[in-house]
């Protein structure tokens, strides 16, 4: 099992940026898929980026392609999402997930979420 905890939220004009941090317990970390969700208020959950267990492959919902970096630090048990160029629809709670078996887009596959920070991004 592990547990994350995000952080690096927080409010910021629209072309500015912020990263977010999500550190993991346990000591498994590189044997999950790690991925960023994001939910906007009224709205669904909805995929953001991923990243493989090593840090070699990663994707991005259309939407923040090039404009968002997700990264990780094995050793440090902790992944990153670098957001820039930020615009009021990126405005949501974003939530990191760890998936132990698949590389995916789909929140369905990740078994284990953190309790989200906040992002609001004003125009």
């Amino acid at each position: 099992q592990v547990q994350l905890v995000e952080s690096g939220g927080g409010l910021v004009q629209a072309g500015g940026s912020l990263r977010l941090s999500c550190a993991a317990s346990g000591r498994t970390f590189s044997s999950y898929v790690m991925g960023w969700f994001r939910q906007a208020p009224g709205k669904e959950r909805e995929f953001v980026a991923a990243i493989s267990w090593s840090g070699s492959r990663t994707n991005y919902a259309d939407s923040v392609k090039g404009r968002y970096t997700i990264s990780r630090d094995n050793v440090k048990n902790t992944v990153y999402l670098q957001m820039n160029s930020l615009k009021s629809e990126d405005t949501a709670v974003y939530y990191c997930a760890a998936s132990s078996t698949y590389y995916s887009d789909s929140l369905e596959k990740y078994d284990y979420w953190g309790q989200g920070t906040q992002v609001t991004v004003s125009s």
